[in-house]
């Protein structure tokens, strides 16, 4: 009988694909990309058949789950089409988009009429002058005006996600967190990944554990453990007394590898088996080396996962250990 899951040497069944369907963006996060940007060639970037073939060969061996990422993937033209044919899939149990919510706004009924079923969005300052200098680009009314527009759109969840850096917005996390409870939306609080080479501050430096950020918030608002899980690293409480849960994403304070259920694919094609090494697989050359022929990628992602190693080692007192920007792996 053929083997029709991915499970990797450690015995973790992948079942949610974080699949990346463009490297650019309209923002120029600090700790997500360089300023100057050198974005892949079009003609390396996957075309959309070549992303719905990718997410049909993951979903054929037992992925219940895909989050659609980028870089900015509302930037991507055509999206919609996509998303489309993947909502259609009964196999799927959740289909889901991380954005910055710049395009939010004209494009939020559209992503709710496709499929898509939970929006995560980046929002790492309420005031406007800091969230020019995370993103580089003066527009957090326009997010702000997208996040309501995904309200009325009536997503079945909405979470907002922030990268808390000490002495940069750290200040911020009571004000973030009441933002999301007078909305009934959730919030995870994310220690910064430490991938590619930043100039904008010293990771080191600006470090902020997720213990940090609970103890400020418990400073006002009680939490209580919730056994609620989306499939991604968020480790999630509830707000007493409120509808809105907050993850925490701790990469460096409390290592998530041991139950890691996903994999990513970022928009050249690359396979990626974890955020913290180096290696991929060139799906890309499957793809179009053997157009049409889903036994051959399938057979192709089931070999990748026997090298999906055991964790990461991140490290903040140490030179990069991987060079890649997060919106080069995507989300």
């Amino acid at each position: 009988m053929p083997n029709t899951q991915l499970v990797d040497p450690f015995g973790r069944r992948i079942t949610y694909l974080r699949l990346s369907v463009t490297d650019r963006c309209d923002f120029r996060c600090t700790y997500c990309m360089s300023e100057h940007m050198q974005f892949a060639p079009r003609a390396q970037i996957l075309s959309l058949e070549e992303l719905y073939r990718v997410a049909d060969a993951f979903i054929a061996l037992g992925v219940k789950r895909i989050r659609i990422t980028g870089g900015e993937p509302l930037v991507r033209k055509g999206l919609c089409s996509l998303l489309t044919r993947l909502g259609e899939r009964d196999e799927l149990d959740d289909l889901a988009i991380t954005t910055n919510g710049s395009q939010l706004e004209a494009m939020a009924a559209a992503l709710k009429m496709a499929g898509v079923k939970r929006l995560n969005i980046s929002l790492d300052s309420l005031r406007a002058d800091r969230f020019a200098a995370f993103t580089r680009r003066d527009s957090l009314a326009a997010v702000l005006r997208g996040i309501e527009a995904a309200r009325a759109a009536g997503f079945a969840r909405i979470k907002l996600n922030t990268v808390v850096q000490k002495g940069r917005n750290d200040d911020e996390v009571l004000e973030l967190l009441e933002y999301a409870m007078a909305r009934d939306l959730d919030i995870s609080f994310i220690e910064e990944m430490p991938l590619g080479a930043v100039v904008s501050h010293e990771r080191e430096q600006t470090f902020c554990s997720s213990d940090q950020v609970r103890s400020l918030i418990e400073q006002r608002h009680p939490l209580v453990r919730s056994s609620h899980a989306t499939g991604g690293p968020s480790r999630y409480w509830r707000v007493a007394g409120s509808g809105t849960r907050v993850g925490f994403i701790s990469p460096h304070s409390g290592n998530f590898c041991g139950d890691c259920n996903r994999v990513r694919v970022t928009a050249e094609g690359r396979l990626v088996l974890c955020l913290g090494h180096e290696g991929a697989l060139d799906l890309r050359s499957v793809l179009r080396g053997s157009p049409g022929d889903s036994p051959r990628l399938q057979q192709a992602l089931r070999e990748a996962l026997q090298l999906k190693p055991e964790r990461h080692h991140f490290r903040l007192d140490q030179q990069v250990q991987v060079v890649r920007f997060m919106s080069v792996t995507g989300g």
